[in-house]
């Protein structure tokens, strides 16, 4: 039965990832329906708001008289509250089926153990922990948010291959991006803020780059942008960060105020946690921090952060910024056309 479990399981979990960058805040979920080991029906959690992946699944089922002797398979625990949509385990409960297998518990308050438990007391054999751990990574920006009460936070940089982030500003005297990977690259760094709510960079990278932090070369929705400029030094008139694509929040120590877009955040504990946990208080559950070496090594420094993405050009870069110092473990490593991706896990993940 365990393989036949992981099998399906498997599906779920693929088919939950259909949902990546379109149902946050809430948990990409993924379900199948299984009779006599044949899928009678499938589905997934498609927009946020809308119905969760055990509704489509179910209703995808010509015939409902074999849910009685079907097992669902669902990636996280089906939920057991009233939010946008009715619960789940209720309609896994009304429509009879038989055994459910779930690949981790919702830690969610809301939820935490209740479906489960709600499944059980109707009769229904529950299995859960298949795929544990391949579907707490999957919803790991969710899980983070929930426990922890901040963002899940991406660190991302481009190095050269002597290890320089950046050339010497004060050297070169140059503004504007010096561009280090290949330009198809930047799809890849485009995909990768579709899927954050938020995209984080410090003052000075505003200053000497400044950037529009947008997902401009890849179909998604466009993060939040968020700047650390604790004493509100940047001239914002003339940059790109605060044009009319997305919001942007100005984090900093002197005003709070909303102009159109453009948001003021006042913290007054001029900290990192407080910085993090007021964005966890805007429900913004992941950013992925694009700044300077300062801004990043903050993050580093503080042990704040879950995940790296390293990017390693083709040039060398002399006299240079240095890459903030990480010691972590590689998870994932390859190649993107020239250039180099190495992918790190934060110690205490």
């Amino acid at each position: 039965m365990a393989k036949i479990d992981e099998k399906y399981m498997r599906r779920a979990i693929s088919l939950a990832k259909l949902g990546k960058g379109d149902v946050s805040p809430n948990p990409m979920v993924g379900c199948v329906i299984v009779h006599n080991d044949t899928i009678i029906g499938e589905g997934y959690h498609q927009k946020y708001g809308e119905a969760h992946a055990e509704v489509n699944a179910i209703n995808s089922v010509k015939n409902k008289k074999l849910l009685k002797k079907s097992t669902i398979y669902v990636n996280l625990e089906p939920c057991a509250h009233f939010g946008k949509t009715p619960p789940c385990s209720n309609l896994i409960i009304d429509s009879k089926i038989s055994r459910v297998v779930i690949g981790c518990v919702d830690s969610y308050a809301e939820v935490a153990g209740k479906g489960i438990k709600r499944m059980q007391q109707a009769g229904i054999e529950v299995s859960v922990g298949v795929l544990e751990t391949e579907s707490l990574w999957l919803n790991r920006r969710f899980f983070t948010f929930h426990q922890k009460q901040r963002p899940y936070i991406v660190l991302k940089w481009a190095q050269s291959t002597n290890g320089f982030i950046d050339i010497n500003r004060l050297k070169h005297k140059e503004k504007g991006v010096f561009w280090i990977t290949q330009p198809e690259t930047k799809v890849l760094v485009h995909k990768w803020r579709a899927i954050e709510a938020g995209i984080l960079v410090g003052r000075k990278t505003v200053e000497n780059d400044n950037p529009s932090l947008t997902c401009r070369e890849y179909y998604g929705q466009q993060p939040t942008r968020i700047v650390i400029d604790k004493e509100l030094t940047v001239d914002y008139s003339q940059k790109k960060i605060v044009n009319n694509v997305s919001n942007t929040i100005i984090v900093n120590q002197k005003k709070s105020e909303i102009i159109e877009n453009i948001e003021y955040l006042k913290v007054d504990n001029f900290s990192l946690p407080s910085i993090l946990h007021q964005l966890y208080l805007k429900d913004i559950q992941s950013v992925i921090v694009e700044g300077g070496k300062t801004t990043l090594q903050f993050f580093i420094d503080n042990n704040l952060w879950d995940e790296a993405r390293v990017l390693t050009g083709i040039n060398q870069i002399l006299n240079g910024v240095k890459a903030p110092e990480l010691h972590a473990k590689i998870i994932d490593t390859y190649r993107f056309g020239k250039d180099n991706v190495k992918i790190f896990k934060a110690p205490q993940q």
